[in-house]
């Protein structure tokens, strides 16, 4: 075990163990819960390197998987670097605990700045970026009160109550999750509180690689970062149609507290913030309201289930391939609406060891879709 130096404890990877993890999580048809799986069957990443061309075909693929190769893990490491970045493993100390107990928790984090703070606990905070002056004073003193009270702030660097959150944080801890790579913050205007982030109490993290440009389809993985780092989300100032409340209720997935600012009726931007008071969230006035809810819940203690290689075969389970009727007959339970893991193994009446075997084979095919809860669907190939 190693010692952050602040007491936080966790298991540090060797380099060996860093580069391959990342060209795993790079490779094709690899995120975070078959990342876990591959470690769990075959012990080190390394190895679930080796396997994933056959268990690709055997999944059904109609075309070779792409394996990232080592250069292209060495050269992100080495640009990573040259930013002052470095790659955080899942069970090392510096990795947010909160976020390691999410289901499909990122395996390696990109991170540039002051990694102590991620020894605090944290608070999310989101909303309109299209902010009114009140909504970003508004949030800009609750980022401070809560800040003071030893809380980091996590928001997603986006225009207004983002960036409100960001500046009154900078001093008392700020964590900016990025939607792209470390290299590459959205959005250009706030690029100045972005170089202020990294050189002061401020930390930037993100799961993409260095050099992604963010797309649309990106930014709702930023905000399960955000969800899952903080213990509890601020929403200030949020439509009906918003990001901030797919942030919301990420939160209230992963069982974190939801804080909610009334807004007035005639203010579209306040749609959505209403509407999470009505549905249960915290409403909130002031700082007072957010610390003594997360007051019984503020020190969360770290995963004690962390993704460890564990690479010699004694004392491991030996792994083999299915059988094809075994395959068949997941195949015939599966289908395009999600359906719960443990039912397949009911349905089916398969081990689960089995059965989670030609998952992984289906989702490394790209076949396999996993949805939240662990519920999973099927894509069945087109005839011709």
């Amino acid at each position: 075990m190693a010692d952050a130096g602040d007491g936080r404890r966790g298991v540090r990877l060797t380099e060996r163990q860093r580069l391959a993890w990342l060209r795993l999580i790079r490779s094709d048809n690899v995120g975070p819960a078959t990342f876990r799986d591959l470690i769990n069957h075959f012990g080190s990443a390394e190895r679930a390197i080796e396997h994933l061309p056959e268990l690709s075909r055997r999944g059904g693929a109609r075309a070779d998987i792409r394996i990232a190769t080592q250069a292209e893990a060495e050269r992100e490491i080495e640009t990573a670097e040259t930013f002052g970045a470095v790659f955080i493993g899942i069970g090392e100390p510096e990795y947010p605990s909160a976020l390691r107990r999410i289901d499909g928790a990122p395996p390696l984090l990109a991170a540039t700045g002051d990694l102590s703070i991620t020894a605090k606990p944290s608070v999310g905070m989101v909303g309109s970026r299209n902010a009114s002056i009140s909504g970003m004073k508004f949030a800009g003193r609750i980022a401070r009160e809560v800040g003071a009270a030893g809380y980091s702030i996590v928001s997603g660097l986006a225009r207004g109550i983002d960036a409100a959150a960001h500046q009154a944080s900078l001093e008392s801890g700020t964590i900016a999750a990025l939607a792209g790579g470390l290299d590459q913050p959205y959005p250009p205007e706030n690029l100045e509180l972005y170089r202020r982030i990294r050189e002061g109490a401020g930390l930037a993290i993100s799961e993409m690689p260095m050099g992604w440009e963010p797309r649309a389809r990106d930014f709702p993985r930023r905000n399960r970062l955000i969800a899952g780092i903080a213990l509890g989300v601020i929403v200030v100032e949020a439509a009906l149609r918003s990001g901030s409340l797919i942030t919301a209720r990420r939160a209230n997935n992963f069982g974190r507290l939801v804080f909610a600012v009334p807004g007035s009726p005639l203010d579209p931007r306040a749609g959505g913030t209403n509407m999470l008071i009505r549905e249960g969230a915290i409403l909130t006035t002031g700082a007072a309201d957010v610390l003594e809810a997360l007051s019984p819940i503020s020190r969360i203690e770290p995963d004690a289930t962390p993704i460890i290689e564990e690479p010699d075969d004694e004392g491991r389970a030996a792994w083999s391939a299915p059988a094809e009727n075994d395959r068949a007959r997941v195949v015939d339970a599966l289908g395009p609406s999600p359906v719960d893991v443990d039912d397949i193994i009911r349905h089916t009446e398969l081990p689960a060891q089995t059965i989670h075997y030609i998952l992984l084979e289906l989702d490394l095919a790209g076949r396999l879709h996993r949805h939240p809860g662990g519920m999973v669907s099927i894509d069945f190939p087109e005839d011709g």
